[in-house]
């Protein structure tokens, strides 16, 4: 495997807490370390014992030290994080696609958390939480300062206890309090039907434990109902990401054998790796290869991989592998740009950190990392433009953002024009029936992308983008 990368737990890539985080490799800590900044450590005690001894009331020592760790480790850029018991387990939790909660997808904006979706079936859909909802308080506290893993905290817990959600919905103008019972959640990350004779869909939602066999299972009940397919569209929007792995073996459904599927480098010699469409990459246990079952037609079927704004991680692997061995056309928009590896080295038995090793690559070379994945083919969002894209989040978005160590990154001046247009879009559109605001669901008939992308497998004219143009990288500042 490369630098013979030896695994020791999991791999798992994304950027929506509450489902999954970032792509994290569990090694072993590194053993040799460069000595230790004598005056600094002076000052961190010094720091320690006036906290200690002035501070207004009582500090416990164990908080101190533990949010020292998680202030460290947190400064450095979005995705490394300090895990204590309860983190831990959650984030566990996170790669199997089962946890305690609510049932929401999130991520943050202006200080806020935003539901990306709420997962079908949960407590938060029965509820009748939407995309684009803001959650401006948990209970009694206030979201506006709380991190994104804080809230996840704050949201999870026990099976059949309350937690109250104030939800500020902008589309209607208002605030108002719903009162979910939490219970375990069971994402389904694979959905997918034939749309019309010879032609299907298949949606990947996430890439957890259960997505391979889940994607093998539909690939299957869509040639059952379709043996003589002529194209296939392979959807990957809003997917946050997942696991590594699942993400190796889904590029490998689709590649030739043994092919380059990612690499990733970085300081360490274990972070220097090459993932190949092998089983010996994605098999998590041992037995025979997952994908052995999947017909032989799916290594050549037409294809087409649906991204936008929200694909980021492990999709970003799928879309940039088959684009790079020209398997597919890749359609929609410019990726998220997670790029960066994540190794979860233990602390202890319940406790850890997850820290930035590494950069993605793509077969050819390319760093996705605050650059995503390019589109062949740019397809607006709607048949009326790409209304509302500029207002999503992404990798070059996050404050202390790693660079993709591919050459300076440049300011995108037009962004900040196209995201105030969006918003006064969005403006508008609040003003219309409800019944005219909603975008269709992914995989109806009038999902504008998914026809387009079924019309470039037809070989009929594709309603290309007249205004998206590739993204450049921002410029950071130091």
């Amino acid at each position: 495997m490369g630098q013979k990368l030896k695994i020791a737990g999991w791999v798992s890539v994304g950027v929506v807490a509450g489902a999954l985080t970032t792509v994290s490799l569990q090694t072993v800590a590194r053993g040799a370390m460069t000595p230790l900044p004598l005056e600094e450590i002076q000052q961190l005690s010094a720091v320690f014992g006036l906290v200690k001894t002035d501070y207004v009331e009582p500090v416990d020592d164990k908080k101190l030290i533990t949010d020292a760790i998680s202030g460290m480790v947190s400064s450095l850029d979005p995705h490394s994080q300090y895990f204590d018991k309860k983190s831990f387990k959650e984030f566990r939790e996170g790669t199997t696609g089962r946890f305690v909660g609510v049932g929401i997808e999130i991520t943050q904006e202006d200080g806020l958390i935003k539901v990306v979706s709420p997962i079908e079936g949960s407590p938060a859909f029965r509820a009748g939480l939407k995309t684009n909802d803001l959650i401006t308080k948990i209970d009694d506290t206030a979201v506006k300062g709380l991190s994104l893993s804080d809230s996840v905290k704050r949201m999870r817990g026990e099976p059949n206890t309350k937690v109250t959600l104030t939800i500020f919905r902008k589309d209607e103008n208002r605030s108002f309090p719903v009162t979910i019972v939490r219970e375990e959640i069971k994402t389904q990350s694979v959905k997918g039907k034939v749309m019309e004779p010879g032609y299907a869909w298949i949606r990947l939602s996430q890439f957890q434990e259960r997505t391979v066999d889940d994607f093998v299972r539909k690939v299957e009940d869509v040639y059952k109902q379709e043996p003589n397919l002529k194209g296939l569209v392979l959807d990957l929007r809003n997917d946050p990401g997942g696991l590594l792995d699942a993400a190796v073996a889904i590029s490998a459904a689709f590649l030739p054998e043994n092919v380059t599927v990612v690499s990733t480098n970085g300081q360490l010699a274990e972070s220097k790796a090459t993932y190949k469409a092998s089983p010996e990459f994605y098999q998590r246990r041992s037995g025979s290869d997952p994908l052995r079952k999947l017909p032989a037609a799916l290594k050549t079927v037409p294809l087409v991989v649906l991204v936008n704004e929200g694909s980021a991680s492990a999709s970003e692997i799928v879309a940039g592998a088959l684009q790079d061995h020209k398997r597919a056309t890749i359609m929609g928009s410019q990726t998220f740009g997670k790029g960066s590896v994540q190794t979860v080295r233990p602390l202890g038995p319940d406790t850890g950190i997850k820290l930035t090793t590494a950069r993605y690559y793509t077969p050819s070379g390319k760093s996705i990392q605050a650059k995503g994945i390019v589109p062949d083919v740019m397809i607006d969002e709607s048949e009326e433009g790409n209304l509302f894209a500029a207002l999503r989040m992404r990798e070059a978005d996050l404050d202390k953002h790693l660079g993709s160590g591919q050459g300076e990154e440049e300011k995108d001046a037009a962004r900040e024009k196209a995201r105030e247009e969006a918003r006064k879009r969005l403006e508008e559109e609040a003003k219309k029936p409800a019944s005219e605001r909603k975008l269709p669901e992914f995989g109806t008939d009038k999902d504008f992308q998914l026809v387009q992308a079924l019309n470039k497998l037809k070989g009929r004219p594709v309603l290309v983008s007249k205004t998206q143009t590739e993204r450049q990288e921002e410029k950071k500042e130091n």
